[in-house]
């Protein structure tokens, strides 16, 4: 919808009114599978709906929460989704969300504009559209006013066109020569702008993922202390399992699977096959050997879900509660009219 239905609702931007994504979409390889299957589900939703990661992080079969806002980061990079801090004409403000079908440029560009926030400040005009509202005080198109002009150019014949008039058979003409092989394309140039994005986006997500391998890698390196007393090795053993558990986060193992793989493991630095090892039983796909033959009971195996947590490991969260979301979750803010005082 271009305009909005309830206050704090979600706004989709889309082509047709069903979930049908686009070839272009789906074959977007920005994205990854868990991206495009998350896109989907929030282009599914009613538009009096309230996106909370805590909420889609729920449920079997879903992935953790820091997975699913690390996707929406991507979305939000490529124009797909991004939360508005909406005010209307009123003086009453609410956050909503809003989602396109197909990437929109502006919305990539206020991601990078807005210091990568999903939240992005947008005001109510007199017709019921919103305006992007700039540090400087300027104000610019929210990209729903621009679904003309993205519009797939149809493929159906103009009409009212006059017929072509019949011509006369033209003699027999000679063989034409051989034709050239058409010269090879070569792909488009990508944009400054674009390249600035990509960039942005890679740097911020190496940087992201090499601060979620270092709070693993010195939370278990204190912790192993108290277990197994202090390393005696090379000091570069730390740094090869930072490394270790730095590639499974980039495989999509949480840094709370991590952190009990290393417990699994009962190494200071496990060696690949442990650590592999490890993660198989931690996750399930591997069953641990015992001695007397018999399984241990796994919550996690019998019921799925995320019951098994352990607490202190990074990453580690218990149940949801009624209590109002942590000041620095963005995409966790409160939903609702706020009355300006």
């Amino acid at each position: 919808m271009s305009r909005r239905n309830s206050p704090n609702g979600v706004r989709i931007k889309r082509r047709t009114p069903f979930v049908i994504i686009e070839s272009a979409t789906v074959r977007d390889t920005r994205l990854k599978y868990a991206d495009l299957g998350l896109l989907t589900y929030l282009l599914d939703q009613s538009e009096d709906w309230a996106v909370r990661s805590e909420q889609l992080s729920q449920g079997e079969g879903r992935e953790g929460r820091d997975a699913i806002r690390k996707s929406l980061h991507r979305l939000a990079a490529y124009g797909y989704y991004r939360l508005e801090r909406r005010r209307f004409r009123d003086g009453k403000t609410a956050m909503g969300t809003a989602i396109s079908d197909h990437p929109v440029e502006q919305w990539a560009a206020d991601y990078v504009t807005f210091g990568k926030k999903l939240d992005i400040p947008v005001v109510e005009q007199e017709d019921g559209t919103f305006r992007v509202k700039y540090p400087d005080g300027t104000l610019g198109t929210d990209g729903f006013d621009t679904d003309t002009a993205d519009e797939p150019p149809s493929e159906e014949p103009e009409e009212g066109l006059p017929d072509e008039p019949e011509t006369p058979a033209a003699p027999a003409a000679k063989p034409a020569p051989a034709k050239k092989a058409p010269a090879k394309k070569t792909p488009a140039k990508k944009t400054a702008t674009e390249e600035t994005t990509e960039a942005a986006q890679k740097a911020a997500e190496k940087a992201l993922l090499d601060a979620d391998a270092e709070e693993v890698a010195k939370w278990w390196w204190a912790d192993a202390e108290k277990r197994f007393g202090p390393y005696v090795g090379d000091k570069r053993g730390y740094i090869a399992m930072r490394n270790q558990v730095r590639a499974a986060l980039q495989k999509g193992y949480t840094k709370n699977q991590c952190g009990k793989a290393l417990i699994q493991a009962k190494r200071h630095w496990p060696s690949a096959q442990q650590w592999q090892q490890a993660l198989g039983i931690v996750t399930n796909h591997i069953q641990p050997h015992t001695p007397g033959g018999r399984i241990p009971y796994s919550d996690a195996a019998t019921w799925g879900g995320q019951a098994d947590t352990v607490p202190g490991i990074p990453g580690a969260h218990s149940a949801p509660q009624d209590a109002t979301p942590a000041d620095d979750d963005a995409d966790d803010a409160t939903f609702g009219i706020v009355e300006r005082p």
